[in-house]
């Protein structure tokens, strides 16, 4: 006889409705003013009347990073003819996904909002889609969407497993929110010993909990991305220049890098800095910043182009980081100045790309170190560091090139993950 499910405490439901029209008021009030987030709007709240396709494979991605990791996954059963139904917490995250998928799986590929984690919603959700399985990636759970999707017996598996210490000791002090939310899944596929460990800790079935490395070492960047990165390369006469990346940066890593940059400038004058901020909210603001700094405007939402000119160009896009990190000589990955925590180097290091990060890499500690004992990774204290390690590499190629090579070698050393992953995944189905 199978288990009764375990609910999430009252205590949860109840903040979840003190908390529900105060987000509903926020996503409206932006709604007013820009017209795609009107979408959002009744994604989150009301669940769409039409769906492209039911008994799909329902894939939970928080953001960016995470749609990332779960590329692979998405793309594996696109090409089988399975549908996928994607669902995002964030804006980029959502506009990646369909960056990715949109175009060549028109049919087959969906991606929508999450609905807010009510027992109403998420059941709504569930009745109009009738997913065949649950995956989430890496870390982001919600006890409702657990609840119900385990109440209308899909099966639920963690995939990319990640979790910190610190992510750990916060989950444990909710004990009673946690271990109803671990019981749910099915399974869960741990990147490292550590994080298993964490997850069993926290109450996890040790039996559930398989260790299988991480998905990210299987990332494939989407062939008409490069395509286009190639046909740009040509456009803009960028073959003989140094592009260099400051990617998914974070408040105030550009105005850090912005004023180091001239250091850059006065030695290569011909090098151009692509900035990609991580959020488009804050695109308005790093434009201001790359004018108050005295370098001229170019925009990709604008259509404007690199031009001979050009020393500073504001990817302010959503869904082309992969086309950026093409098209550079180098990169800087951000959130690693302010704290966040970092984003995903193999990105970068897939297209054989150097990377430098800050001292804030808490997200990715495991793969950075990998990285950075292979020297394909620089780790730098700020952005005056960050420029001289530019700077080194411009005057010693062969040595910017080894460290790209040797970034290949551990991504190559390091595959596999998606094999076992998938292995789990079919067993689920199968059941």
């Amino acid at each position: 006889m199978p288990k009764p499910v375990q609910q999430p405490p009252f205590w949860y439901q109840v903040l979840l409705a003190l908390i529900l029209p105060l987000y509903r008021l926020r996503v409206w009030q932006r709604s007013r003013t820009q017209a795609d987030y009107q979408n959002e709007v009744i994604e989150r709240f009301q669940i769409a009347k039409t769906v492209k396709n039911t008994r799909a494979i329902w894939i939970h991605a928080v953001s960016v990073g995470e749609t990332n990791a779960a590329q692979p996954v998405i793309e594996h059963f696109l090409k089988q003819g399975q549908p996928v139904l994607v669902t995002n917490t964030t804006r980029t995250g959502q506009a990646r996904a369909k960056a990715l998928f949109d175009q060549n799986y028109p049919e087959l590929f969906e991606a929508v909002f999450l609905p807010v984690d009510t027992v109403g919603l998420m059941q709504q959700f569930l009745q109009r889609y009738q997913p065949r399985l649950f995956i989430l990636i890496e870390t982001e759970l919600w006890p409702n969407a657990l609840a119900q999707t385990r109440q209308a017996g899909i099966p639920s598996i963690l995939l990319n497993a990640r979790l910190s210490a610190r992510s750990a000791k916060g989950y444990g002090k909710f004990g009673r929110l946690t271990h109803p939310m671990l019981a749910q899944l099915s399974c869960i596929a741990a990147q490292d010993q550590a994080t298993a460990q964490r997850f069993i800790e926290l109450g996890a079935d040790a039996k559930k909990v398989v260790v299988t490395g991480s998905v990210k070492f299987d990332i494939q960047p989407p062939n008409h991305l490069l395509e286009h990165a190639e046909q740009l390369k040509q456009q803009w006469q960028l073959g003989n220049r140094p592009v260099l990346i400051a990617a998914s940066t974070h408040e105030p890593e550009e105005a850090q890098i912005l004023a180091q940059f001239p250091k850059v400038l006065a030695q290569f004058p011909s090098a151009v800095l692509i900035m990609v901020p991580r959020h488009p909210e804050r695109f308005e603001r790093v434009a201001q910043l790359i004018q108050q700094n005295g370098f001229g405007l170019f925009q990709r939402s604008q259509q404007q182009e690199i031009q001979a000119e050009t020393q500073v160009y504001l990817a302010d896009s959503m869904g082309e980081l992969w086309l950026w990190y093409a098209l550079a000589s180098m990169a800087f990955v951000g959130g690693s100045f302010s704290a966040t925590g970092g984003h995903n180097p193999l990105e970068p290091v897939r297209l054989g790309v150097p990377v430098v990060m800050g001292p804030h890499i808490f997200n990715f500690k495991v793969i950075v170190e990998q990285l950075m004992q292979a020297y394909a990774l620089t780790q730098v204290d700020n952005a005056e560091a960050l420029a001289q390690v530019w700077l080194n590499w411009l005057q010693q190629p062969e040595q910017a090139r080894q460290a790209g090579l040797a970034g290949l070698q551990v991504m190559q050393a390091n595959q596999g993950a998606l094999d076992r992953q998938l292995g789990l995944v079919k067993k689920l189905l199968n059941e």
